[in-house]
């Protein structure tokens, strides 16, 4: 059973860059037919979709958030990461990573991140 563990520091100074990890278990980053995401879920507001990578290594992200953002991984140690750089308050939410396949899909337990000074 796939888990999902995210880390990084809660807090980040507005124009930093906000970098997080999920370490994975349960499976490898490198499996077929799945898929390893990034969300977010600002205060009082939705899930928004951050960005993704596949077995490959290749990516995709958010029109919105695209040159912000860089998400990569680490085989060896079967972990994803996304880095969001040039953060501002607006960037404040719990993140998620979030795995799936065709059918089933994976949340880790979510960090929350403040942006502030």
């Amino acid at each position: 059973q796939v888990q999902l563990l995210e880390s990084g520091p809660g807090l980040v100074k507005p124009s930093q860059t906000l970098s997080l990890t999920c370490t994975i278990s349960g499976a490898s980053i490198t499996t077929n037919n799945f898929w390893w995401t990034w969300i977010r879920q600002p205060p009082g507001k939705g899930l928004e979709w951050i960005g993704s990578i596949d077995k490959n290594g290749d990516t995709g992200a958010s029109p919105s958030l695209k040159s912000r953002t860089s998400i990569s991984r680490d085989t060896a140690k079967n972990q994803f990461t996304l880095q969001l750089s040039s953060v501002t308050p607006e960037d404040t939410a719990v993140y998620y990573c979030h795995s799936h396949d065709i059918t089933f899909g994976t949340w880790g337990q979510g960090t929350q991140v403040t942006v502030s000074s």
